[in-house]
């Protein structure tokens, strides 16, 4: 076994000392971003959540909470698989890629609704540039918000000892992908872009 090397400690040194610089302000706009405090957020989270029947004012019990949560990674693992198993007669497969085989479309739709994402596939030459957009992508920030979401709830069970609710799971997962991971992504792409970093 090899010892590190300095560059490498001196890399993971500091990348633990962005961490611990970020987690204060981080956390604190995210603090306000869970608790809706920004009126601006809030009417842009009301127009868009309002078609799809889900009241932002509205919080959950903790089962029914679960029964969202449970309901809205279902729905993506179903989504995911169906997008996996009938990608040879859907579009964006200029490769004309056959359907990805039962066992490793399960596998892979397992573990990218639960955060895992796990690839027991080669990449380009197994999923369609479709399943790699609409589902791999998509599951991408879903199964983060969901994580996030699960998260806020926790915490504001502790926080809330005489309450019976913790929030709505739809409202957390829409402000954990909107507010949160979107603007986060647009910002570490445009660094990696500015950095160089191949965009084929």
């Amino acid at each position: 076994m090899s010892l590190p090397t300095p560059q490498s400690l001196i890399a993971t040194l500091g990348c633990l000392l962005i961490v611990v610089a970020l987690v204060k302000p981080l956390g604190a706009v995210m603090a306000r971003i869970y608790a809706g405090e920004s009126p601006f957020l809030r009417r842009i989270e009301r127009w868009c959540l309002r078609p799809l029947g889900v009241d932002s004012d509205h919080e959950q019990t903790w089962i029914a909470y679960a029964t969202s949560l449970l309901l809205f990674n279902g729905a993506g693992f179903l989504l995911l698989y169906a997008l996996q198993r009938l990608q040879h007669v859907l579009p964006g497969n200029p490769q004309e890629l056959g359907p990805v085989a039962p066992d490793s479309a399960f596998n892979t739709a397992v573990s990218f609704v639960t955060n895992t994402n796990w690839q027991g596939y080669a990449g380009e030459t197994t999923m369609s540039l479709l399943v790699q957009m609409a589902g791999l992508g998509v599951q991408n920030f879903l199964s983060a918000a969901t994580g996030m979401a699960v998260f806020a709830a926790i915490v504001r069970g502790l926080a809330r000892t005489s309450s019976k609710t913790i929030g709505s799971f739809w409202v957390d997962a829409f402000r954990s992908t909107a507010f949160i991971l979107l603007p986060l992504s647009l910002v570490f792409a445009l660094a990696l872009a500015a950095d160089g970093v191949v965009q084929t």
